[in-house]
């Protein structure tokens, strides 16, 4: 008997050491949130009481279906059901029902639900896990000579300042993930200002960069491009013109000159042959008339000489 009551408070003695020595990666947020930065390990801690009967843990994660976790004292046997390994008991539920999620990913992030059966009654907790993406920063000059600030992918979106005052409105871009990429660029109230930092205030730590860059005079820097593609537009245009030129001037004294067509005799015998036939015609028939006017002019007994 006095071996057995030994035992029962070494046990009890183990489960009160364990509660005691249960350290949570995670930062609690009001009464039943909890934060977590995204690829640690997170312990969600369930009401201890004494005589427990049935344990369960209830998840209902924002990405994927539901799942649980389950233990049977009377059975002192566990059970899951749909739940990766990822979630497991932190200790043996029998001493303290916690539950453990390793590397923890924004899937992860939901509402977890312990349920404990005791003697004394029924009791439940229920906790809002949110998962922490830390940005991740990038300072660097634009074409301008401008500092440029980037907080990509952080979950919430971080807060960028900057150590000297600046104007400058910041831009956000929302992911499918959840996550936000913030972008804000230094306007300076005096353009002899060259080196600023750059501030990136966030849930899961803070972060700063620094850097100094060269103001760009009047933007001369950007027409440099511009004037050398017009100039070479031009210059390529006047070799096309000045080849074109020289081309046609070649072409105009190399044309060879025309000839005027010629005519053979022959084709002037053809057209002088019915003419000369038209005439002969004519002279017949003018001889005849005239033979016939002679013979009725002249007196009867005479005929014209032949």
């Amino acid at each position: 008997m006095k071996a057995g009551a030994d035992m029962e408070i070494a046990g009890k003695t183990v489960c009160v050491f364990v509660l005691l020595t249960i350290t949570k990666v995670t930062r609690t947020v009001g009464n039943n949130s909890v934060s977590v930065t995204v690829g640690n390990s997170s312990v969600l801690t369930c009401s201890s009481k004494p005589n427990i009967t049935m344990v369960t843990w209830k998840i209902s994660p924002k990405v994927g279906g539901p799942c649980t976790l389950g233990y049977r004292a009377d059975r002192n046997e566990t059970n899951r059901t749909n739940c990766s390994e990822s979630m497991n008991w932190k200790f043996t539920p029998e001493c303290h029902p916690a539950l453990e999620i390793r590397q923890v990913g924004i899937a992860h992030e939901g509402n977890y639900t312990c349920e404990v059966v005791a003697t004394e009654g029924n009791f439940h907790k229920t906790y809002n896990l949110i998962v922490l993406v830390p940005p991740r920063l990038t300072l660097y000059c634009d074409d301008r000579g401008n500092p440029v600030c980037k907080a990509a992918a952080g979950k919430p979106a971080a807060q960028i300042s900057w150590v000297l005052e600046s104007n400058s409105t910041p831009k956000e871009e929302v992911h499918d993930n959840g996550t936000v990429t913030v972008l804000s660029k230094f306007t300076a109230h005096s353009s002899n200002v060259t080196n600023t930092t750059c501030v990136v205030s966030h849930p899961a730590g803070n972060q700063s960069k620094s850097i100094a860059c060269r103001p760009s005079k009047n933007g001369f820097i950007l027409l440099v491009p511009i004037i050398a593609g017009l100039l070479s537009v031009i210059t390529v245009m006047a070799v096309i013109y000045y080849f074109k030129l020289h081309r046609d001037r070649l072409c105009h004294k190399t044309k060879a000159p025309e000839t005027a067509p010629t005519h053979s005799s022959q084709d002037d015998t053809m057209e002088v042959e019915p003419y000369t036939t038209y005439v002969q015609k004519e002279n017949v028939i003018y001889n005849s008339v005239s033979d016939l006017t002679t013979e009725q002019n002249l007196p009867q007994g005479l005929s014209p000489a032949t």
